[in-house]
């Protein structure tokens, strides 16, 4: 019983982190897209903000994703146990 309640949790913070990255991603891809235009008469470095975003700033939010999920599991596997050897045996 208590091997399956602490599975349930594990599984549980799994999710509740993964929803929450995919929201950041939906955020960045969709909702910034969205206004680029308004985003437009803003400059930075000399370009518009909409564009700056699209070609700087979400590639570097999707690496920066990317690294915190796996970051965050490999933290969350060393607390429950959970190794990538156990799927082998």
């Amino acid at each position: 019983m208590q091997r399956r309640r602490k599975q349930q949790d594990y599984w549980r913070r799994n999710l509740r982190m993964t929803a929450l990255l995919l929201a950041i991603w939906f955020v960045v891809t969709f909702v910034v897209s969205y206004f680029a235009r308004d985003l437009a008469n803003i400059t930075l470095l000399g370009l518009p903000l909409g564009f700056y975003m699209a070609a700087q700033g979400a590639p570097v939010i999707y690496v920066l994703i990317i690294w915190w999920y796996a970051r965050y599991m490999n933290h969350l596997d060393r607390e429950y146990g959970v190794n990538d050897r156990d799927a082998e045996d």
